[in-house]
C-alpha cells in the first residue's frame, strides 16, 4: 500500500501544480480585465443611463398603453439640500453598513452567490448603495455573470475616486420611487409636494421604503398596507442604528402623512397597466423590466376597455348620487381563454376624492350571496338536485341555543345564537333549490351550506379560483352569505368556470413578451384544466339563466334579462349594505361588477338589483353588439323516481303510490302514463329526516335526531305546518283501475293493404285503418319501420302517402298503427308493407 502511494505521489503534485498554475492565470487575466475598466467622471456619471423603454400594449399589439419611461421626471439637487432624514433612512433600509465599507460587502455576495447556485439563476445581487449607483447609471439591464463582476469592480473604483457622500447623493438622485418618477427630489415633490430639503422624519421613511418595488409599494396602489409596515420597519432600523431618539422614533410612527393626489400622465387603462407592472416586476425585477426594452403584448381588448370604463363612470356617478356609493369597478374575462378583456378599478383612476388610484378589483370584500353558486355547485356534486325541496322557515342554526334563539347553557351567549332573515325579511316555506338560488333566498342557502360542508365548498370555490378563503375553520354558515372576503378579480374568473363548462383557464394579462433584440421571452400557454363535471355546470347555468325562477324576486324584465340571449348571473349584497356585487356571463365573457364605498362606509339600504345591476346590464348590452350568440348547453329535467321524493320536489311526505286520475283507484301496470299521479302519505318533515347528508343518495337515516341540527329545523318545521293547517294523513286507496284493463284495450284493423300484395314505391298509397273499443277511438298513429310517420283524429282514419318520400323505406317494410280511446288505453296493430322499386 505504501509503495503505491509512493507511486501515485507525483501524479497528484502535477494536478496541484496544473490547478494552482490555472488558477493563478485565470486571477492574471481578470485582474488584467479588471484594470482596463474606467469609472466615468463624476461629473457625467449622474447623466442618466438611457435604455430601451419596455412598453405596454394591448392584445392587437398595435395600441400603446404605457412607455414606462416615457416623460420621464427627474431633479438633480446637491447632497447639502437633501434632508438628513431621508439620508439616514434610505442607508438604513437599504445598506446599514454604507459608511464602513468599500463598495462591496463581501459576505452578501458570498451569500448571493450560494443563493443563485441553489436557483440555477442569477437572480440575487447582494447590492450595496454602490453597487446600486453603479448597477442604474453605469451598466445595462442584462443578467449575465460578466455585468455582475464588472458592478463588482466598479463600485469598489468609485469608492476610490468619490467619497460616502457623494455617492449618496447620486444615488438618491438617480433611484426610481415609481412610475416615471427618479430622484429624491421630483419624489418629494410629486408625493408630498414639498422639496427633498423639507422632508418630515415620517416621510422620510416612507419614501425609502418605496424603492425596492415601487409598483407593489406605491401609494396609490392596493398595498397601502405593506407599505405602512415598511415604512415602520425603516423607522425601527434608524431607531437600532442610532440615527433617530426613541421620542423621535415614537413622533413618526404616529405622524399623519398626507399622500398628493396622483398627477395625471400618458397611460391607457391604468388600473391594467400597474397590475400587469407588479407581475411583470415580481417575476423579472424592476430594475430588467424599467431597462430591458420589453415589447409586452397583454390580454386587454382596448375597446372593450373604453366602454367599460365610460360605464362604470356614468353609473358610478349615479350611484353616488342616488345610493351614497362613491366607487365602482368592472371585469371582464374571456372563459374560454382565461384572457383578461377589461379591468376598471374605480370611477376614474384621476380622482384623488374617491380614491381612484385604488383598484377595487384587487380588494377583498364580503360577496355577498354572489358567493351561493359555489355552494349549490358543491351540493349537486354530492347528490342534491336543483329540485330538491329545503323549507324557509324562521330557523335557529346554533346548536347551543333553542328554536327561539335562546342560550341553552351558560357558556352560550345571546349574541351567539344565529337565526338568519332574508332579504325580504318573508318567508316561503318549502322551496327548491332552484328558486332558492334564483331567488337568493338565504335561509335555504346556509341550510344548503350545511347540509355541503364548509369545507367542500371552500375546495369547490378554490378548485375554481377563490384563492382568498384559506382557513375553513374561519368561516361559519355565514360564509354562504358572503361571511368571507374575496376579490371581483378571482370571483369574475371563477364564475368563468361555470361559463366554460367546468374547465378553468387560469385568468391571464400577458400574451407575449419580447425583449429589446424582439426574441420571443414567453409566450401565453393554454393550461385548461377541468375543476367541476359539465353535468354540474349545465345545473347551475340552467338556474342561474332562469328568468322565471327568478322573476318573484327580480321580475320579469329586470337588468337580468337579455331577450335572446342566454346571460346566467347573481347577484349579492352584504347585510350592512357595504357592497353591492353582481357576476354575470354567457359562453363567451364572464363580466363582474362591484359598487361600494373604499373605506367601507354603507351604501342606501338597496339591494345590488338596484345598484350595480344597471351598470352591468349597460356593459354587456354594449359586448353584445358585436358579440356572437352563444347558448349554454340545455338541461333537461326528468323524473326520476329512484330518488327520495325530497330530492325531486316533493316535500309532503316520503312514502308515496301512484293513482289512476280516471278511475282514482290505485294505478296498475296496465294504467298510462297520462292518468298516472304520485300521491303521497301526508307526513311533513324537514330534510334531515329524510336525508344522511353526508350521503344524500342513501338510506334514510335510522335516527335523524342524532345530527345536531335536526331538532332546530324540525322545530320550525312543524310550527309551520300548525300554522298552515297542513293534516297528517296516511290513506291509501285499496280498490286498482278498472279503467284501464287489456280487456278494454283497443282492438285495431288495417284495410286496404295485405302483407301479400307488392305496391309500387312511385304511387300514392292509401292506408284505412278501424278500430273497437269500450271508450271509442279517438286517434290513431302510423309508423314505418318504427318510425313515426303521422296521426289522425278524424274518423274514418285513413292515411295517404307515396312509399319512396318515407324516409328508410326498403322492399319489405313493418307497418304499425296505434289507436288511442278517449281514457288513454291503447292498441295496436301490425302488418308487412311489401314496395316495388
Amino acid at each position: 500500500m505504501l509503495r503505491k502511494m509512493r507511486k501515485n505521489a507525483p501524479l497528484r503534485k502535477k494536478i496541484v501544480l496544473f490547478l494552482v498554475s490555472a488558477g493563478m492565470f485565470c486571477s492574471g487575466v481578470l485582474l488584467l480585465w479588471a484594470a482596463t475598466i474606467k469609472v466615468p467622471d463624476l461629473k457625467t456619471i449622474d447623466e442618466r443611463h438611457v435604455t430601451q423603454s419596455t412598453k405596454i400594449y394591448d392584445r392587437t399589439g398595435e395600441i400603446l398603453l404605457y412607455d414606462i419611461h416615457k416623460d420621464v421626471q427627474r431633479t438633480v439637487v446637491p447632497f447639502d439640500q437633501i434632508s438628513r432624514n431621508i439620508k439616514n433612512a434610505t442607508v438604513a433600509i437599504e445598506d446599514a453598513e454604507f459608511y464602513e465599507h468599500n463598495g462591496i460587502k463581501p459576505t452578501a455576495i458570498i451569500r448571493a452567490i450560494l443563493i443563485n447556485i441553489g436557483n440555477f439563476g442569477f437572480e440575487q445581487g447582494g447590492s450595496t448603495i454602490t453597487q446600486q449607483v453603479v448597477k442604474n447609471s453605469l451598466l445595462t439591464a442584462e443578467k449575465k455573470i460578466t455585468r455582475k463582476l464588472k458592478e463588482w469592480i466598479l463600485a469598489i473604483k468609485l469608492e476610490q475616486v468619490a467619497n460616502k457622500e457623494e455617492i449618496l447623493e447620486l444615488y438618491l438622485n438617480e433611484v426610481p420611487y415609481g412610475g416615471n418618477i427618479y430622484g429624491i427630489e421630483e419624489a418629494s415633490g410629486a408625493f408630498f409636494g414639498k422639496s427633498a430639503s423639507d422632508l418630515s422624519l415620517a416621510e422620510a421613511a416612507y419614501l425609502a421604503a418605496l424603492p425596492q418595488a415601487p409598483t407593489y409599494y406605491s401609494p396609490y396602489g392596493n398595498n397601502k398596507d405593506a407599505l405602512v409596515e415598511r415604512k415602520s420597519f425603516v423607522l425601527k432600523r434608524m431607531l437600532e442604528l442610532g440615527f433617530i431618539e426613541k421620542k423621535e422614533y415614537e413622533i413618526a410612527l404616529k405622524e399623519d402623512v398626507v399622500f398628493k393626489p396622483q398627477s395625471q400622465f400618458g397611460i391607457r387603462a391604468p388600473h391594467f397597466v400597474f397590475f400587469v407592472r407588479e407581475f411583470l416586476e415580481k417575476k423579472y425585477g424592476k430594475e430588467f423590466i424599467e431597462q430591458g426594452g420589453l415589447k409586452v403584448i397583454t390580454t386587454l381588448d382596448y375597446r372593450l376597455q373604453e366602454k367599460a370604463e365610460a360605464v362604470v363612470a356614468l353609473y358610478g356617478k349615479e350611484n353616488e348620487e342616488k345610493y351614497n356609493a362613491h366607487n365602482a369597478g368592472l371585469v371582464a374575462i374571456d372563459p374560454k381563454t382565461g384572457d383578461v378583456l377589461a379591468m376598471v378599478g374605480s370611477r376614474n383612476y384621476f380622482e384623488a376624492e374617491n380614491d381612484g388610484n385604488f383598484n377595487v378589483t384587487l380588494a377583498k370584500r364580503q360577496p355577498g350571496s354572489s358567493f351561493k353558486p359555489f355552494v349549490y355547485a358543491t351540493a349537486f356534486m354530492k347528490g342534491y338536485t336543483p329540485e330538491t325541496v329545503v323549507f324557509d322557515v324562521k330557523t335557529q342554526f346554533h346548536a347551543g341555543c333553542d328554536a327561539d334563539g335562546k342560550p341553552l347553557f351558560e357558556s352560550v351567549k345571546e349574541d351567539d345564537c344565529y337565526m338568519p332573515i332574508n332579504y325580504d325579511e318573508l318567508f316561503r316555506g318549502p322551496v327548491t333549490f332552484r328558486n332558492a338560488l334564483a331567488q337568493s333566498i338565504n335561509v335555504p342557502a346556509v341550510k344548503v351550506l350545511y347540509l355541503t360542508g364548509i369545507k367542500d365548498s371552500i375546495d369547490t370555490a378554490r378548485s375554481m379560483g377563490i384563492t382568498s378563503l384559506t382557513d375553513p375553520n374561519r368561516y361559519g354558515l355565514t360564509l354562504v352569505l358572503g361571511g368571507g372576503e374575496v376579490s371581483l378579480f378571482e370571483m369574475t374568473g371563477a364564475y368563468a368556470v361555470f361559463a366554460n363548462r367546468g374547465i378553468k383557464n387560469p385568468s391571464e394579462t400577458i400574451l407575449s413578451i419580447e425583449d429589446s433584440a424582439g426574441v420571443i421571452m414567453e409566450r401565453k400557454e393554454p393550461k385548461p384544466e377541468r375543476v367541476l363535471p359539465e353535468d354540474i355546470t349545465t345545473k347551475i347555468n340552467d338556474v342561474l339563466k332562469d328568468n322565471e325562477a327568478r322573476s318573484p324576486a327580480f321580475g320579469e324584465r329586470s337588468y337580468l334579462y337579455f331577450e335572446g340571449r342566454d346571460v346566467a348571473a347573481k347577484t349579492g349584497t352584504t347585510n350592512d349594505y357595504r357592497d353591492a356585487w353582481i357576476v354575470g356571463y354567457t359562453p363567451n365573457i364572464a363580466v363582474g361588477a362591484w359598487a361600494g364605498n373604499n373605506d367601507n362606509t354603507p351604501m342606501e339600504k338597496k339591494v345590488a338589483g338596484f345598484i350595480i345591476a344597471p351598470l352591468w346590464n349597460a356593459f354587456m348590452q354594449e359586448v353584445f353588439k358585436d358579440m356572437p350568440k352563444e347558448d349554454f348547453k340545455p338541461f333537461v329535467v326528468s323524473k326520476n323516481y329512484s330518488l327520495k321524493p325530497i330530492l325531486r320536489g316533493e316535500w309532503l311526505g316520503g312514502e308515496s303510490y301512484f293513482i289512476d286520475t280516471i278511475s282514482g283507484n290505485l294505478a296498475t301496470e296496465y294504467t298510462p302514463e297520462e292518468t298516472k299521479k304520485e300521491r303521497f302519505v301526508t307526513d311533513v318533515h324537514s330534510i334531515l329526516y329524510w336525508v344522511d347528508k353526508s350521503n344524500p343518495l342513501g338510506e334514510k337515516p335510522e335516527n335523524p335526531e342524532n345530527d345536531p341540527q335536526f331538532n332546530l329545523w324540525e322545530t320550525a318545521v312543524r310550527k309551520w305546518v300548525g300554522e298552515h293547517n297542513i293534516a297528517l294523513s296516511g290513506v291509501i286507496p285499496s280498490e286498482h283501475d278498472t279503467v284501464h284493463l287489456p280487456e278494454y284495450f283497443p282492438v285495431m284493423s288495417i284495410q286496404n293493404i295485405t302483407s301479400e300484395a307488392l305496391y309500387e314505391s312511385e304511387k300514392q298509397l292509401r292506408v284505412e285503418v278501424s278500430g273497437q273499443s269500450k271508450f271509442g277511438l279517438q286517434k290513431v298513429d302510423l309508423f314505418i319501420n318504427g318510425r313515426y310517420v303521422s296521426s289522425t283524429t278524424k274518423s274514418p282514419f285513413v292515411f295517404s302517402f307515396v312509399p319512396k318520400n318515407i324516409d328508410g323505406i326498403a322492399e319489405e317494410n313493418e307497418i304499425r298503427v296505434v289507436g288511442h280511446d278517449s281514457v288513454f288505453n291503447k292498441g295496436e296493430k301490425t302488418m308487412t308493407l311489401r314496395i316495388v322499386f
